[in-house]
């Protein structure tokens, strides 16, 4: 009876570090400016002051978001491939931003930089959106002045990206790698779906 009675305390302290190990393992912490760090957020080892969530949903629910450049779609990927995986999303891919907030979002600056003239804006006084230009088609020489026939397209794909390991990237590395300036050219809008596919991807 004294041996049974010291091994159970052992057992029971034994099963609370286990779930305090497996607690702590699906901690998510809520930081004072109500961002939720799950285990995959660089900055949670820094996160000293939170307040303490069993589920990344539980603490969204709280009024909390993500870090920058995670999100619940890249989580559960990370954390389950084979279970996780999507149809191609294009949505997924935010692209044709304004990086520098000048008001040109990526498809008006390649325009410009593209254009073996100089180009012309909607508007006078207004840089934001090209209408004119002229713009050599890399695949058929064809020369094009009305920036609505030309369209942007990806060398490398988004479906092939995303087919090939795309879909388990952070948001924040899908949408740099969707405005590439690398990864896009300006072309007739009629070849846009038939671009040769350059089976290679540089991002980190």
């Amino acid at each position: 009876m004294v041996r049974a009675s010291r091994t159970l305390p052992i057992c029971v302290f034994a099963l609370a570090i286990l779930f305090s190990i497996s607690a702590d393992a699906d901690l998510v912490k809520k930081s004072n400016s109500g961002l939720c760090h799950p285990p995959e957020s660089r900055w949670y080892e820094r996160t000293k002051n939170y307040t303490g969530y069993d589920s990344i949903e539980a603490c969204l629910d709280a009024d909390g978001r993500l870090p920058s450049g995670m999100s619940l779609r890249s989580i559960r990927a990370s954390r389950n491939p084979a279970l996780e995986y999507q149809p191609y999303d294009r949505d997924a891919f935010r692209h044709w931003l304004d990086a520098d907030s000048d008001c040109q979002d990526t498809r008006a600056e390649l325009l410009i930089a593209q254009s073996t003239t100089e180009v012309r804006f909607a508007k006078d006084g207004d840089r934001c959106r090209v209408i004119t230009g002229r713009w050599i088609s890399p695949f058929t020489g064809n020369v094009i002045q009305n920036s609505d026939a030309v369209e942007i397209d990806h060398m490398v794909s988004l479906k092939w990206a995303w087919e090939r390991g795309a879909w388990q990237w952070t948001d924040n590395k899908r949408e740099r790698f969707a405005n590439d300036p690398i990864n896009i050219m300006a072309v007739e809008a009629s070849l846009n779906s038939s671009t040769i596919t350059i089976k290679t991807i540089p991002i980190q």
